[in-house]
């Protein structure tokens, strides 16, 4: 038992913390994820609803502090470090998560989970299987949590703390350091809109009628006599589907331009809200799209404000430059902050800033 504690402890530990530093490096898409779940609960608890729009409206603080807990507490648990505490921690927060994939699973609400942020999608029922392996290990933990041999590891438990949070910080206010989307840069948008070309796997289920078994078979069996046809599954559905579904670019008129930004040197200015935007960046962002026509780079404003509301919001800030819109899943997912800008060589991304880090005319 000794053995397994140990065991238990080592995969734990590693597994919160590839867990956590996926996150923590996006704790945007994250909290993105977390104000969907307390969204769906309002609706559906409409008693509590107030109580989960308030965790809505706080998703991204409560993102940063779950990300990083979880590279700390991974990192705790290697270290044996203070067991007692960490153990009671690792059990609220698997039942927390284990909550909420059950509830995605069995309700089909949420259909990712954003367990490991945006470097691997699971099925929701995946992700619940996952975290029942986990709270199996970690109740282990809890058993023996009076038994590890404590470490006082004070400086390097801070120095982790420190870490982690000021990766999620930076993150938060400028770009994630290590970009997991399908829009980071050197990725070709429209070659990840091509069809995959992949062949689907399929698995069918028959009732042998004779025998009243079941029988799994990766081919239809003609049969009909002997086999009775239950039901049949894509085993390789995720990979079928091109990595960019849903991008697409319009005028005010309607006007299909998708295409038309994967052609030359376009600079994206990706608006996704015309609030709590500085007088400052948007006198960076004219400059800078000033800079841009005169180095032969089209600028094009993607935003998905409503029309009269950037209109008056153009007009008031003196921007002249053409706006195109895109739906606001699509842009969030472009970019974690804002306003953001993409840099578009032939459609491939060349270049990408926060609200933040907006680029000299050198850079661009």
């Amino acid at each position: 038992m000794k053995l397994i504690s140990q065991i238990a402890r080592i995969i734990v530990g590693v597994i919160f913390i590839f867990s956590g530093f996926v996150k923590v490096v996006d704790p945007v898409g994250t909290g993105i994820k977390l104000e969907e779940y307390f969204e769906v609960f309002s609706q559906d608890l409409p008693a509590l609803q107030g109580f989960f729009m308030f965790f809505a409206h706080n998703s991204l603080t409560l993102s940063l502090i779950f990300c990083a807990l979880e590279v700390i507490l991974g990192v705790a648990t290697l270290l044996s470090y203070r067991m007692k505490i960490t153990s009671w921690l690792l059990l609220a927060i698997i039942v927390f998560f284990t909550f909420l994939t059950f509830y995605s699973a069995y309700f089909n609400k949420v259909t990712d989970c954003g367990c490991f942020g945006d470097f691997l999608k699971l099925k929701p029922w995946t992700s619940f299987e996952k975290d029942i392996f986990l709270t199996i290990l970690i109740l282990v933990i809890f058993i023996f949590r009076n038994k590890y041999a404590e470490s006082s590891q004070n400086i390097v438990m801070a120095i982790v703390s420190v870490i982690s949070f000021g990766i999620g910080i930076y993150a938060i206010r400028y770009l994630p350091p290590i970009d997991f989307l399908p829009y980071a840069i050197g990725k070709s948008i429209p070659e990840q809109m091509k069809p995959t070309g992949i062949k689907p796997e399929m698995e069918f289920t028959f009732l042998n009628k004779k025998t009243n078994e079941e029988i799994i078979a990766k081919e239809f069996l003609m049969d009909t006599l002997t086999y009775k046809y239950v039901s049949m599954v894509t085993l390789n559905e995720d990979k079928l589907k091109p990595k960019i579904t849903d991008y697409s670019i319009s005028d005010p008129q309607g006007n299909n331009y998708t295409d038309s930004t994967f052609t030359g040197n376009k600079l994206l200015v990706i608006i996704k809200s015309i609030e709590n935007i500085d007088n400052e960046q948007i006198s960076q962002i004219k400059s800078l799209i000033s800079d841009a026509e005169k180095s032969g780079i089209t600028p094009m404003i993607l935003t998905s404000v409503i029309q009269n509301d950037y209109q008056k919001f153009s007009e008031a800030n003196a921007i002249k430059t053409p706006y195109f819109s895109a739906d606001a899943t699509v842009l969030k997912t472009m970019a974690r902050t804002n306003p953001c800008l993409i840099l578009l060589q032939n459609g491939i991304v060349k270049g990408k800033w926060g609200n933040h880090s907006i680029p000299k005319k050198i850079e661009l």
